[in-house]
């Protein structure tokens, strides 16, 4: 005996038996039986259904595994790409961290050399360079509290006024302390040259 699928995936194995056994029985007779072939198989009905039944399930086992392995790779797929956008964030914060710290060493070494400038100008003498650091620094600090975004009244102490009326003559300062080709052949250079060290006066 076997059972339905092995009997529907072994009809040759059947009929070779089948032909040995009916040739056997008719060789009496003086009958000789060539070829045997099952044609049709008919289960009962209730076997039937039952393999309808086991198909269904087989195919919707398939389907569910199909569908958990699409979930798995999806999820890794998922995962690999928040590790890779975090690999690019991270790098892209330590490049934006390595740019910050660039700029900061930069405007610290220029900070650097113009205290080193001014403390030249005064060991010096030079109060003209000295005077033209001190006004670009307060023009620069007015500048910023002007274009803060919540200000709107900007107080400025009595020396100011003075300051702020002489803005115009900043040029001729640097050019008088600096010269014109930048060389510092002004005529603070030659007073220098000359022995005379110029006085700041007290502005009124």
């Amino acid at each position: 005996s076997m059972d339905l699928d092995n009997l529907l995936s072994s009809r040759d194995e059947i009929n070779t038996r089948l032909l040995h056994v009916v040739d056997a029985a008719t060789e009496a007779w003086g009958v000789k039986i060539t070829r045997v072939e099952i044609k049709d198989i008919s289960p009962p009905v209730d076997l039937v259904a039952s393999m309808a039944r086991q198909m269904k399930a087989e195919r919707e086992k398939r389907a569910q595994i199909l569908e958990a392995e699409g979930a798995r790779q999806s999820a890794i797929l998922k995962a690999e790409g928040e590790k890779q956008a975090q690999v690019l964030q991270a790098e892209g914060r330590r490049e934006a961290a390595y740019r910050d710290a660039e700029a900061r060493e930069r405007l610290a070494e220029a900070e650097a050399k113009a205290t080193s400038l001014v403390s030249e100008a005064v060991s010096r003498g030079d109060v003209q360079a000295l005077n033209y650091f001190i006004a670009d620094k307060y023009t620069t600090a007015l500048a910023q509290f002007a274009n803060s975004p919540n200000q709107k009244i900007l107080m400025l102490p009595m020396e100011a006024t003075a300051l702020l009326g002489s803005l115009g003559g900043i040029a001729e300062l640097a050019r008088a302390t600096f010269g014109d080709d930048g060389s510092g052949g002004g005529p603070a250079n030659r007073r220098r040259a000359s022995g005379q060290v110029p006085v700041a006066g007290s502005g009124t």
